[in-house]
Formats: C-alpha cells, structure tokens, sequence
C-alpha cells in the first residue's frame, strides 16, 4: 500500500498548507474560493455520472444505498465526530464534515482511484497513485483553505477504501472490470452533485447517508452486468 501511504501523506501536507493560508486569507476570499469549488464539484459530478452505461443500476444503487445510510445515519455519526473537534457553532461542524466528504469523494470515488489501486494491488507499481497524490496534495491546499481540517481527517476513510482496493486487488483483481468501475464512478458522480449543492448552499442534503450506494453498486453490478 506504499502508494496510498504516500497520497495521504500528500494530503496532509497540502491540507496543513492551507489551514496555514487559511488563517491569513479575508473571509471574501474565503467565501468566494468555497463557492468555486461548489460549482467545480458539480462540473466533476455530472462529468462522472454520465459514465453510466446503465441508469437503472444508478438508480437502484442510490436508492438503496440511500436508504441504508439513512437507517444506519452516517450524517449523525459524523456531526457527532465533528463536534468534538468543531463544538464551537453548527457553521464550523457544518463544515468540518462537509469537506470530510467533499474531500473523500474527490479523493476516492474517481476512476483514477480504482485503476491505481488495482495497478498497485496486481503488483506492477504504484505510478498512477504517486501522479494522483500530486494532485491532491496541491487540490487538499485549497479544499482545506475553504474547509478547514476536515480535509485533512478525510484521511481515515481514504485508507480504509483505497487501501482495501489495493489488498482486494491483489486477491482477485479481475473482479473490477471496466463495466464495474464506470457503474462506481458514476455513482460517485452523484454523490459529488449532491454535495456541490450544498456548498453551494441552494438546499441541504445528506450526501453522507448516501455513502452506502459506492458499495451497494458494486453488489449490484454483478448481477446486471
């Protein structure tokens, strides 16, 4: 998992940048830079989404999945989460949370993330992950200038989904047909629309408890695909 040790050490300092230019930016700075990346973050997920090759499987995935992070309430568990570290006001846990997931999905959900981590699982390098933790070392700077920390926390769920891609793949790499990473990617486009929505404040969705579709996905891709 050497690359993915390396992206998140490139995140981290790039996130540690930009909590460091956060602090000295105005908040018109601030403000304006959050809603670039609100309508960026759209742009990426309709980009991702229209990779689908079959829209009843998106839809299935993100009404199950929905569904079930609804029951489990992946949104509450993170508020909780946030709240220790941002307990001041609603706005800062608001947040804290909001680019935990921004960052979780541009980090993980896009093609290059899968391809890299199967590249690395199947034992021939880690070149594509060491060229995508450049870019999200230098991406992680302005995330975290709008964000704040919760850029820099995105980490964890980093490890635990690109790192267990990469062990997955090496047990059974040809699982991940191109098929299967179009479906996931498109899905992940979803989510990001979801979330470019709220930053850009037009309405509140919990793109957290839709979380559970990135797998349901996959678990649905075998039986359609």
């Amino acid at each position: 998992m050497t690359g993915t040790l390396i992206n998140i050490f490139a995140i981290i300092v790039g996130g540690s940048l930009g909590l460091f230019f956060k602090s000295r930016l105005p908040d018109k700075i601030v403000k304006i830079v959050f809603q670039g990346l609100g309508l960026v973050t759209l742009f990426i997920g309709f980009s991702m989404a229209i990779k689908s090759d079959n829209y009843l499987l998106l839809i299935l995935s993100v009404v199950i999945g929905s569904i079930l992070g609804e029951l489990i309430d992946i949104d509450k568990f993170i508020a909780s989460v946030s709240s220790k570290f941002k307990g001041e006001s609603n706005n800062k846990n608001s947040k804290f949370s909001t680019g935990l997931i921004t960052a979780f999905l541009l980090y993980c959900v896009g093609s290059m993330t899968i391809l890299g981590a199967i590249e690395e699982g199947l034992g021939n390098g880690y070149g594509l992950l060491l060229a995508k933790s450049v870019m999200d070392g230098f991406s992680s700077i302005i995330l975290a200038a709008a964000f704040g920390i919760g850029v820099i926390f995105s980490v964890i769920p980093l490890l635990i989904y690109q790192g267990g891609l990469t062990l997955l793949a090496g047990i059974a790499g040809d699982f991940f047909s191109p098929a299967i990473v179009n479906e996931l990617t498109a899905v992940g486009g979803i989510l990001l629309i979801g979330l470019g929505i709220n930053i850009l404040e037009i309405k509140n969705i919990k793109v957290a408890n839709m979380l559970p579709s990135i797998i349901v996905v996959v678990i649905l891709a075998l039986f359609f695909i």
